[in-house]
């Protein structure tokens, strides 16, 4: 195959894309905008899906240097109400199901996987156009261009290869999540420590709740669930970390010390992530030369199946292209075929889920969710 295939960002969709490619003894080039792996952190900690992400990482022939960096005893959940009373705690069966690994470690083996110079670093694509017959042309940021053959946006929600195929565009839900962190839980924050438990703590109302994981190396990473409108996001400013942890914070006045202090007592700034979603059943019609993965085809609200989704995709794509090395659009057309009905399934359950956490139900719907499998095999 003499096709140069052309990814556009280096999250874990694009890495695992060009290491299945690689491992089918195809060349491809990642261009990323961050200068460097290390250029931020990575997020927090993962479940690895049994029927996708563990997939797309055995295609990748990565599933041994994956189990070597599972946190052990993060599949834990445990619920609770606001006052700090105990609902649900489902310990770690140690089933293996959605194994927690934390997203830098995955990314990490990924990067590792791949030959040097697979990854252009400081490649911020600023803008991109078609040349006909499939091939495209990239500029960056430094006034440099490249041509492709074959173009796959991997490049997330605010991607820049989405509109050779759609006008579709992320919209606000209405829900946004704040990010903290506490470093040493169990020596420094034990209470917080054990409302958390071993893995994850729900702890949710309709219109607001606070969920948080216990990671790797004693820290419990805390996102604070709110449904506000962007309005009352744009209101605080959360460059002052004191103010904006107080105004956080008083949205969860009355309840119990151990789970507010996981915001009060956050020992980084506090970070709003605002949840954008594409249309549920996003698809384009076929563009010769060029398609999409992960948060730039199917962006969905957060429910452990983002990453999972990114990186089968890309799994998916690699194998398509390895078994229609001679006919890009074939390729891309059985991948797209695949690909639109999984990912509108998908992002229908993410919406519940999310519903499930935050709506009117909230929290029995989510503890029912959580405990019915559980239920079902004790029956």
């Amino acid at each position: 195959m003499t096709t140069q295939v052309t990814i556009v960002g280096a999250g874990l969709g694009g890495l695992v894309l060009a290491r299945v490619l690689h491992v089918h003894g195809i060349t491809a080039t990642i261009y990323e905008s961050e200068p460097s792996a290390g250029a931020r952190t990575q997020g927090g900690q993962l479940d690895i899906h049994e029927h996708d992400g563990q997939i797309a990482l055995e295609a990748a022939g990565l599933t041994d240097r994956f189990r070597a960096i599972i946190h052990e005893g993060g599949e834990a959940a445990r619920a609770l109400d606001p006052q700090g009373k105990v609902l649900l705690d489902e310990p770690d069966n140690g089933t293996g199901g959605r194994p927690e690994v934390l997203r830098g470690d995955l990314r990490r083996i990924l990067l590792d996987s791949l030959p040097d110079g697979t990854i252009q670093w400081g490649r911020k694509v600023t803008g991109v156009r078609s040349l006909g017959d499939g091939r495209h042309e990239l500029a960056f940021a430094d006034g440099s261009t490249v041509t492709t053959d074959l173009l796959v946006g991997a490049d997330g929600a605010w991607s820049r290869i989405r509109p050779l195929l759609s006008d579709a565009e992320p919209e606000y839900v209405g829900t946004t999540f704040i990010e903290t962190y506490l470093f040493e839980a169990d020596q420094r924050h034990p209470a917080a420590a054990a409302a958390v438990g071993d893995g994850a703590m729900f702890a949710l109302t309709p219109g607001k709740g606070i969920t948080a994981h216990r990671e790797a190396g004693n820290v419990l990473h805390t996102y604070v669930q709110l449904n506000r409108p962007a309005e009352w996001v744009a209101g605080i400013d959360f460059t002052d970390a004191a103010t904006a942890t107080a105004r956080v914070a008083a949205e969860f006045d009355g309840w119990a010390p151990e789970l507010t202090a996981l915001i009060t007592d956050g020992e980084t700034a506090p970070v709003p992530r605002m949840i954008y979603t594409l249309p549920n059943g996003h698809r384009w019609d076929r563009v010769p030369g060029v398609t999409l993965l992960g948060d730039a085809a199917h962006l969905m609200p957060p429910s452990g199946d983002g990453a999972n989704l990114a990186m089968f995709d890309g799994a998916e794509l690699g194998r398509a292209i390895a078994a229609h090395r001679d006919d890009i659009e074939a390729a891309l057309r059985a991948y797209e075929e695949a690909m639109f009905p999984r990912s509108g399934s998908v992002a229908v359950e993410a919406h519940q889920t999310l519903d499930l956490c935050l709506g009117d139900d909230s929290p029995h719907g989510l503890i029912d969710l959580i405990s019915g499998p559980h239920q079902q095999e004790q029956d």
